[in-house]
């Protein structure tokens, strides 16, 4: 939800302009500050940032978001195999028009997915469908390498797509790319003249005409956050991507029936779903993919919206239904801005709340007054230790 001034806005940021009283009131009673969680030369996205939000150095443990989403897919893999996300992405005119096929629906995008597995996959190769856009690809047995170059494309709007193909980035994954870009135009000629398609396009919407996979990576080994910590953790996301987190730090992962990854997303229903889980975690984690779509689309008036439903109806609900003393964080995974539509590397700004500790001088949350918060430029682990009580008791 974090972005940049925009003169349509007067040189405010949408969570500046949005009407957020729950996260201000937290703001007021917390301590306040920015934390980096893209390490400098890493990739800008959520894997990323969210492996730095629970403490994990993403340089050691990101393994790129596939493997993250296969493990919330419950999709067991070896060692040797290599996992893409892989998009159901729109093409015009040989550009990519979109990252997310129009936001498909899950529905129609498994029948693609079941077509493109169907026509081409085999046994080193296997398409799983996910939710909406956000599908899986597997090279399986050990020949393949993750050493490609991927491009997300989110990032690469209105680009021509072989400007944007895969890479080999050494002589041993050149096999590897030159499959990988033989999937993405074969896909191309499956997927035009598919009737989920045919259908879409008679109604106005964006076509799902292409595969596009990205993010490779192999398998991680990781310690839970009980390992580390000695904490029970849920975790509460549309998204598979998050869920897979949760699987690799010992989350528990928590269903909410009508949670979406977009506006329309059940707030209420995740906000009930944090209350039910604080009776058994000792963590909870909760995710709201909406204000990152919004910024994908360049929509600044969605964005506010999905910022004003978050606080309103996720954050005031949980705020009313506890009754105990909970400690609260509250932060973006990373910046989104309007006026770029992708990810970037700026450090988001957090609010922690814990109702026996005073609060600093801030009074509302964003980016600029939380830049002024008494904790500063965080990185590394720091912030998850401040979350759980730990660094405290180390400063203290």
């Amino acid at each position: 939800m974090a972005d940049y001034p925009l003169p349509e806005l007067g040189g405010k940021t949408p969570l500046e302009v949005a009407s957020t009283p729950w996260m201000d009131w937290l703001a007021r009673r917390g301590r306040c500050g920015r934390l980096i969680t893209i390490p400098e030369g890493m990739s800008t996205g959520s894997a990323v940032a969210n492996l730095s939000i629970l403490g994990y150095d993403p340089r050691i443990h990101f393994q790129g978001r596939g493997v993250l989403e296969a493990a919330s897919m419950g999709i067991k893999l070896n060692l040797q195999d290599v996992v893409f996300r892989c998009n159901t992405i729109c093409a015009e005119n040989n550009k990519i028009k979109n990252h997310s096929g129009g936001h498909i629906t899950t529905q129609e995008a498994a029948e693609l997915m079941r077509t493109i597995d169907q026509e081409l996959g085999s046994d080193h190769i296997k398409f799983y469908p996910g939710v909406s856009y956000r599908h899986l690809l597997v090279l399986k047995g050990g020949k393949f390498s993750a050493n490609v170059e991927c491009t997300p494309p989110h990032d690469v709007l209105g680009i021509p797509i072989d400007r944007v193909l895969v890479r080999a980035k050494d002589a041993q994954s050149k096999k590897t790319a030159q499959l990988l870009n033989k999937l993405i135009l074969d896909s191309a000629s499956i997927l035009e003249q598919h009737p989920v398609n045919v259908k879409r396009n008679h109604q106005g919407k964006d076509m799902a005409n292409v595969i596009w996979p990205w993010s490779p990576g192999k398998k991680p080994v990781m310690k839970t956050l009980q390992e580390r910590f000695g904490i029970k953790g849920a975790v509460i996301s549309a998204v598979n991507l998050i869920k897979g987190l949760g699987v690799y730090a010992g989350f528990g992962i928590m269903q909410v029936k009508g949670a979406t990854g977009l506006y329309n997303t059940n707030y209420e229903g995740k906000a009930d779903a944090s209350l039910a889980a604080l009776e058994k975690y000792d963590l909870v984690f909760v995710h709201v993919e909406a204000s990152d779509e919004a910024g994908h689309e360049g929509n600044v008036n969605l964005k506010i919206k999905t910022i004003e439903y978050f606080d309103q109806r996720l954050v005031g609900r949980v705020l009313g239904g506890i009754h105990e003393k909970v400690r609260i964080a509250l932060l973006p995974d990373h910046l989104t801005p309007i006026a770029v539509r992708t990810h970037v590397a700026d450090p988001v700004p957090f609010l922690i709340y814990d109702p026996e500790k005073t609060g600093d001088e801030v009074r509302e949350f964003n980016e600029s007054s939380c830049g002024e918060g008494s904790l500063g430029l965080l990185e590394g682990d720091r912030f998850i230790k401040r979350v759980l009580g730990i660094e405290d008791q180390i400063l203290t």
